[in-house]
């Protein structure tokens, strides 16, 4: 009775930790997934428009017609470095749980 009930409690316990690890997983995938999302949104503006006014007009001279093409550029780069960084990240994170599970 006395072993069998310690057993079941190391089992529970082992059992609530792995929980918890998932859990942890969980929120940390998802709180880079939110920081991705932010940087995805606010990066790309920011940089078109402040780019647009202050490299490609103020400092460059370019016309109008042209700092909007340039600013588009800049743009679609900055999406392409975040999309990059994010993928680095998510497959680094993944191939750390998998060590991390592969140790258990």
């Amino acid at each position: 009775g006395i072993t069998l009930s310690v057993a079941a409690c190391a089992a529970l316990s082992v059992a609530d930790k792995q929980s918890l690890v998932n859990d942890g997983s969980l929120v940390s995938a998802l709180k880079t997934l939110l920081f991705f999302t932010v940087l995805m949104v606010t990066l790309p503006i920011g940089l078109y428009f402040a780019s647009k006014s202050f490299v490609f007009e103020a400092s460059m001279g370019m016309s109008n017609k042209d700092s909007y093409f340039y600013a588009a550029i800049v743009a679609v780069v900055a999406v392409h470095v975040v999309l990059a960084l994010f993928v680095y990240v998510a497959w680094n994170e993944g191939s750390r749980q998998w060590r991390e599970g592969k140790q258990d």
